[in-house]
């Protein structure tokens, strides 16, 4: 076998047979990719991966891209804990020590399709300067492919979400039946025609275990006794003091049935009778110890986005606490943190997330909606251009189509040579060589439909500004950067945003120590008043800019942001 100059151990023979036919992409380029393959299911084969291989190479040689290392995960799901990616892990891991500039993924649902993941994966691989790059869906780094990006990337956890649904409905619908659903067959069971059954040839140690254990018998001598005896647990292994834990829990040794929040007693048949069962809980709860209590996590939903006005520099999340225990979350200035000179205050973390969040929701209008997703579909259809033959093969299909009809409109007038026979067997050859060629192109094509584009938009509008995975995806869609500035009397915040043709906007919010000591998005006054720099200033109340606190939300109401092509139009009702 040909010797390359990187190490391709983790690819098969197949896939490693494209590189001994054209080897260009791991010796020539002008930059240094790395390559990121996955496919989510064992009932998947390695083709898959052969795809997604083949099409990361022709994207890398058009784009002049040096392959300098492949990673691959076999049988991964993007939906699971992404931790458990091993190879996605040793890619982020290796990417702060090597010169790569991108890693090439076939398209965006490869890398995650969930979008909490996918942000924290590009922002690991940002810190060290690599930025993910999908081969088939045509994205640059134009302010109107982050924001398609974003899009595509939920769109993928959307339907991924509705696919798990779909499964989950199934998977309930056994579970009424008392079918087993998968998973892990207790030791003393076995399946048979989708349900639990009994097995003979193990139910005994399992109702050797309970009498043992409830007649005062150790865990440690109950384990001593079945592997001296040669007992295996269900996994064909001997037993360990953990073995016995999930055991003596299980309740369906006493016949009760059991997937997620449906319980239906007696719909298996039981190995131990109840009266045996509640001894061995009895006994269990004399020696059960509480859990410890883990760590809350915090997500920071500006990270990377929220910048001090002073001095430039990024605001970061930290968390500290207070004289009585009491832990607080919060944006610092890093020049501040190192003690270089800026006196920025620190932002409290629901606060300004609040603030900016409330903002790109009233962004957010029908006509916005309407705009990113007649980009999309425009972006769809350059792609067919650029990435496929699927236009110049409809093109050619439909001139065939036409001469097939012209031909058999001329044999029913009774025209019907012998040329002409085998002329429209020669074209019904082509439709279907066409047809099985358009077929095979549209295997590789994401085609998008404005509908879901604009229902899955749409439901921004009607999410709860409190939930945080929300405004986590409302600032991922919309925000591209806040500047923050001190001011006397509260703060002025510019924010830029992820469309072009959203014109950056600048304005203040008044300085209110109740509204940003609230652990929700009651800014009270803080909202009041209003700059934008075509617009000139708002105040709700002309002596004293000051909005009584049960009239913040009208003006929230009053003032909306609506977008005409490339232009930002801010209105005002009559009322303000």
């Amino acid at each position: 076998m040909k010797k390359f100059p990187i190490d391709l151990s983790c690819l098969t023979e197949e896939e490693i047979s494209q590189f001994q036919e054209d080897p260009y992409t791991l010796y020539n380029g002008d930059q240094d990719v790395a390559l990121y393959l996955r496919y989510s299911s064992t009932g998947q084969s390695d083709q898959s991966i052969e795809g997604q291989l083949r099409d990361c190479r022709t994207f890398c040689k058009a784009n002049h891209y040096r392959i300098v290392a492949i990673y691959v995960d076999r049988a991964t799901t993007a939906r699971k804990d992404v931790e458990k990616r091993v190879h996605l892990m040793e890619m982020v891991a290796d990417s702060a020590k090597q010169n790569w500039e991108y890693v090439i993924v076939w398209k965006l649902d490869r890398f995650a399709r969930n979008r909490n993941d996918s942000a924290i994966m590009k922002m690991r691989l940002r810190k060290n300067g690599v930025k993910v790059l999908s081969a088939t869906e045509h994205l640059t780094d134009s302010p109107e492919s982050i924001i398609l990006e974003s899009v595509l990337e939920g769109m993928a956890e959307f339907f991924s979400a509705e696919l798990s649904q779909k499964v989950t409905r199934g998977m309930r619908e056994s579970a009424l039946k008392c079918h087993s659903v998968g998973g892990h067959i207790p030791l003393g069971y076995k399946v048979e025609n989708h349900k639990l059954v009994v097995d003979p040839d193990t139910a005994h140690i399992v109702q050797e275990a309970f009498s043992l254990y409830a007649n005062g018998e150790s865990v440690a001598d109950i384990c001593r006794k079945f592997n001296s005896a040669g007992y295996k647990t269900a996994k064909n292994t001997e037993f360990n003091r953990s073995s016995f834990k999930a055991m003596f829990r299980n309740t369906r040794y006493i016949g009760t049935y059991t997937y997620k929040d449906i319980v239906i007693e007696n719909g298996i048949p039981a190995i131990i009778d109840k009266e045996l069962f509640e001894m061995v809980q009895r006994r269990l709860s004399k020696t059960a110890t509480a859990p410890a209590r883990g760590k809350a996590k915090v997500d920071y939903l500006l990270s990377g986005k929220l910048f001090c006005g002073h001095c430039g520099a990024s605001m970061n999340g930290e968390s500290g606490a207070g004289r009585h225990g009491k832990v607080y979350h919060y944006y610092s200035c890093y020049t501040k943190k190192r003690k270089l000179g800026c006196d920025k205050r620190p932002l409290k973390k629901d606060y300004i997330e609040g603030i900016v969040a409330r903002d790109a929701l009233n962004l957010l209008t029908d006509q916005l909606i309407d705009e990113i997703a007649d980009m999309a579909i425009r972006q769809s259809e350059q792609d067919l251009i650029n990435d496929t033959h699927i236009p110049q093969l409809t093109a050619q299909l439909s001139e065939v189509e036409k001469s097939i009809t012209n031909i058999t409109a001329a044999i029913e007038k009774g025209i019907a040579s012998e040329t002409l026979m085998n002329r429209l067997v020669q074209l019904e050859h082509e439709k279907k060589t066409l047809n099985k060629e358009i077929k095979a192109e549209e295997k590789f094509v994401y085609r998008i439909d404005r509908d879901q584009i604009v229902f899955w938009l749409s439901q921004f509008k009607y999410g709860n500004i409190e939930d945080e995975d929300f405004r986590r995806r409302l600032i991922d869609l919309l925000v591209n950067s806040v500047t923050v500035w001190d001011e006397p009397d509260g703060y002025k915040i510019t924010t830029a945003y992820n469309l072009t043709s959203c014109k950056t906007k600048t304005f203040r919010v008044e300085k209110n120590p109740a509204a940003e000591e609230a652990t929700g998005f009651d800014f009270g006054e803080s909202e009041c008043r209003i700059v934008h720099k075509f617009y000139g200033t708002i105040y709700a109340n002309k002596e004293n800019g000051k909005l009584e606190s049960n009239k913040r939300m009208w003006l929230y109401e009053k003032i909306h942001i609506s977008i005409l092509g490339n232009r930002v139009s801010v209105t005002y009702s009559k009322e303000v």
